[in-house]
């Protein structure tokens, strides 16, 4: 599943042209490009989704979203480690090599 995830912007810069922003959710730190939100600043809360930031958020908002996500298990689904998702969808030959 992918979902569009609220995160508070920690820091922006320019790169190559395009506003980008290191954003937390909830402990969870990834780059976004603020392209559709250009005016959005750090301490703010955003939106996210596919890696863009598509609406500014109120921090109540936010907060709840992200505690009922993380209560539903949906922030590991999202966030969790992609190596580790890899390693469990391999077939018995790929697992036994590991071992």
């Amino acid at each position: 599943m992918c979902l569009a995830v609220p995160g508070k912007v920690m820091e922006i810069e320019e790169r190559g042209g395009t506003r980008m922003a290191t954003v937390d959710f909830g402990g969870v730190v990834k780059e976004v490009c603020l392209e559709y939100v250009p005016d959005l600043a750090v301490g703010e809360y955003a939106i996210v989704h596919v890696g863009f930031a598509l609406q500014r958020l109120d921090e109540e908002s936010a907060r709840r979203t992200l505690a009922l996500f993380e209560e539903l298990g949906l922030l590991q689904e999202e966030f969790g480690d992609p190596w580790e998702a890899a390693a469990g969808q391999d077939g018995p030959q790929a697992q036994e090599a590991r071992q």
